[in-house]
């Protein structure tokens, strides 16, 4: 039997993640039509927890909220209409309410046998971001050059390994730090390099497909980087904040193609295109070309310190938090 309350991280301020505490007393959801609720075994941690909680993500939910919004876990209680998911099943997927005991999926992936929820954490969400931004949106094809950046990431490592999968060569930019952590790549660049699109000129002429998560400075870095006209800079984040681009220097400067990725957006606009997507997803794993991940877990409570280490971009790969 469920239980009636659980322990959960909330969200009680727009002024960042430091502003989250555990409350112990939160009600247990219950699933509505379509939905499954899950005992969380795992929670997945993403740059996106903290554009919620900064006000920066469109959209995004009010305080006080419960935090997290990706995780993974066994089945408790299925709502009507669900059909081929019963209790026990392990399955990952991405709703609200994350950071807790128990949370409601919407839609809900099963875990691959012999897979740990913790490995499974990627698939609702790094994992179809990287593969997104490399073909619908980027349309990579062998012989290409990629630029992934921040590729020490959880989304950067899969786009690395898919990348090189469909045969592209692979420059990505990490900081040196973490530059051990950046598997499969051809060629490893310093992120804090401020001459960085010089230096991938400098090996490829340019890269074909961008995959920009940074913002800020490395925003136009990513610009600069791409090759003239045929050029694809797919955006998809913005950890480093906001920046700009004109319509004059798309027609004097940077003449690529600058294309945004959502996955939401992706997920709700063109549900084809991501039907398509996951499918390519599940036989990359098949494969073997994805593997579990291996995530740095950090226990509930400590959520508010694994959200300020990311955001000073001091940890790599996965991070996830056990209830």
């Amino acid at each position: 039997m469920k239980a009636s309350i659980m322990r959960a991280l909330q969200q009680t301020s727009l002024n960042g993640p430091q502003d989250m505490r555990l409350i112990t007393d939160a009600p247990v959801p219950s699933p509505g039509p379509g939905e499954v609720l899950i005992r969380v075994e795992a929670a997945g941690i993403n740059f996106a927890d903290i554009s919620r909680a900064t006000g920066t993500f469109l959209g995004g939910p009010q305080p006080p909220y419960l935090a997290g919004f990706e995780a993974a876990g066994e089945v408790v209680e299925v709502g009507e209409a669900v059909t081929g998911l019963q209790p026990g099943t392990r399955v990952t997927g991405v709703g609200y309410g994350a950071f807790a005991e128990y949370m409601v999926l919407p839609a809900a992936i099963p875990v691959p046998d012999g897979w740990t929820a913790e490995g499974a954490l990627g698939l609702a969400v790094n994992w179809p971001t990287a593969l997104a931004a490399l073909k619908p949106m980027g349309n990579v094809v062998a012989g290409e050059t990629v630029l992934v950046h921040a590729a020490a990431g959880a989304t950067g490592q899969a786009a690395v390994t898919m990348a090189k999968h469909y045969g592209a060569t692979v420059i990505a930019t990490a900081s040196p730090s973490k530059h051990d952590r950046v598997r499969g790549a051809d060629h490893v660049l310093d992120s804090l390099d401020g001459d960085l699109a010089a230096a991938v000129q400098r090996l490829t002429g340019g890269a074909d497909v961008v995959l920009e998560s940074g913002g800020g400075a490395t925003f136009k870095a990513s610009l600069a980087a791409a090759k003239p006209v045929t050029g694809r800079v797919v955006v998809f984040g913005l950890a480093g904040g906001e920046a700009a681009i004109t319509n004059w220097e798309l027609v004097y400067k940077h003449q690529v193609r600058l294309i945004g990725l959502n996955i939401g957006a992706l997920i709700q606009n063109a549900p084809a295109v991501f039907g398509e997507l996951m499918g390519e997803l599940a036989a990359l794993i098949a494969g073997g070309v994805l593997a579990p991940v291996q995530p740095t877990v950090y226990d509930l409570a400590d959520g508010p310190k694994a959200l300020a280490e990311l955001a000073a971009r001091a940890t790599v790969g996965k991070l996830a938090l056990r209830p």
